[in-house]
């Protein structure tokens, strides 16, 4: 994944290890294909995830295609979100 840059910390107080992930370019590596590539490494050590944590912002589109990927939704259309064709009419009456 050429578009990911991480490193491992161990929190020695928390008794875990963190995998801390910069996503560069989502639309080359998806959100939920990083997160699953996290998962099978930790399985393979015999390490189970407790919990994900997105720091900073992220493009509303990113988290739609994840979503959209676990639910296993069929023919998703980010239209289909109401907030997010709010945004979008919003911008259409400021243009």
């Amino acid at each position: 994944m050429a578009h990911v840059k991480a490193m491992g910390v161990a929190l020695q107080e928390r008794g875990c290890v963190q995998v801390s992930m910069n996503i560069v370019d989502y639309e080359r590596n998806a959100l939920y294909r990083v997160l699953e590539l996290v998962r099978m490494e930790a399985q393979r050590w015999g390490v189970a995830i407790v919990e994900t944590e997105i720091y900073g912002m992220v493009p509303a589109i990113a988290l739609l295609e994840s979503t959209a990927h676990y639910m296993q939704i069929s023919g998703f259309d980010p239209d289909q979100i109401i907030e997010m064709r709010l945004l979008e009419m919003l911008g259409e009456d400021e243009a």
